[in-house]
């Protein structure tokens, strides 16, 4: 009887689990490891990846500064610049305001993509945008993604038309940011065995089908392209060039091509879960690696300073959609902590002061 007692008053217990969703599911974890929560940055830093509406008004440029101020974030770049008068305008409403707390990279404009001439007049305007205040070029991901010429083709990545462009980013020494592609698993089957399995289910237009998009390979191959035909300019590939997964593919791709840096940004969950392999490549090639974050959140960079600065093991990463494991940290040696945070972008970013920052 007491069998029997016990058996129905688990009932509610068992059908409550069999209803939660994987959504639901959060457990807390009963581990007790010693704990440093990190919320300014040890060194002053440049965040290389982010994206700002240039015209915000005066209030809210001040309450961004202030923000910036707590993090210990003393530059921040925003690649939402735009191009044309709306990039003059940003430029005089950011760098207006604060002049040393800002730099605004510009964006091409695709119209008339399919005329003659447009990689020319491209790069032309490339030049006036350098002149009206950008300090970099940003490449969104419709170029390879979604971008399409009059025939309704998807134009690639290392397309001809764009040679100009690349060419004169070199010429003007200022480098080019390019976000190409999107995650692998975004590519593959959404199916129990696909790591994005959870934020495909919550976020289902983040897929990328074979009979509407081309291969995650033929996108990242095409970039690759580029940057072997282009030796003379600078690129930073975004998010790790997808590549947070398989660093060591990446410092073999780092190798091959000195002009390629990248940035950590959206990628830091690939690094914090493999802290001991991820240290030894953050030395190998701390000469190569900026800081970015991306989405403006001011307490999601408290666990980059966290998986950068600390030993900590099993710790919660801010989204858990990209990432249901925990975070280990590298504590990087002070010296790769201050090439990653600052030294770096200011190497690659001209016009960049260098004043507030440490030897």
């Amino acid at each position: 009887m007491k069998k029997k007692l016990g058996f129905f008053f688990l009932l509610p217990l068992i059908a409550g689990a069999q209803t939660m969703s994987i959504e639901e599911y959060e457990p807390k974890s009963t581990l007790v490891v010693p704990e440093h929560h990190v919320t300014r940055a040890k060194y002053p830093f440049i965040d290389i990846h982010s994206h700002q509406n240039g015209l915000m008004p005066p209030e809210r440029l001040d309450q961004l500064v202030r923000d910036m101020d707590a993090l210990n974030l003393r530059i921040l770049v925003n690649l939402s610049g735009g191009t044309g008068e709306r990039l003059k305008n940003a430029v005089a409403n950011m760098k207006g305001r604060y002049p040393d707390r800002f730099v605004l990279f510009c964006t091409p404009d695709y119209s008339g993509i399919d005329d003659p001439g447009w990689g020319e007049r491209a790069a032309a305007q490339l030049e006036k945008d350098v002149r009206n205040g950008a300090q970099g070029l940003k490449i969104f991901k419709n170029l390879g993604l979604t971008l399409k010429g009059s025939d309704g083709e998807r134009i690639p990545v290392d397309d001809p038309r764009f040679d100009p462009l690349w060419a004169m980013a070199g010429k003007l020494r200022i480098p080019v940011l390019i976000h190409t592609g999107e995650p692998a698993p975004f590519f593959q089957p959404h199916d129990r065995f696909n790591e994005r399995w959870l934020e495909l289910k919550e976020i289902p237009s983040r897929a990328r089908p074979p009979d509407r998009y081309p291969s995650w390979e033929t996108i990242m191959g095409e970039q690759r392209r580029v940057f072997r035909k282009h030796p003379d300019t600078v690129f930073i590939n975004a998010h790790l060039g997808w590549l947070g997964g398989n660093l060591a593919e990446l410092g073999r791709q780092l190798d091959e091509m000195p002009n390629v840096h990248v940035d950590i940004a959206a990628v830091l969950a690939e690094l914090g879960r493999q802290p001991r392999f991820a240290r030894q490549w953050f030395i190998r090639y701390q000469d190569r690696v900026l800081f970015g974050k991306d989405t403006w959140a001011p307490t999601e960079y408290h666990t980059y300073f966290r998986v950068l600065e600390t030993a900590d093991e099993y710790f919660d990463y801010y989204r858990k959609r990209h990432a249901f494991w925990k975070m280990c940290g590298l504590e990087l040696p002070d010296e790769v902590l201050k090439k990653v945070y600052y030294k770096n972008a200011l190497r690659l970013v001209p016009g960049s002061n260098a004043a507030g920052f440490p030897e």
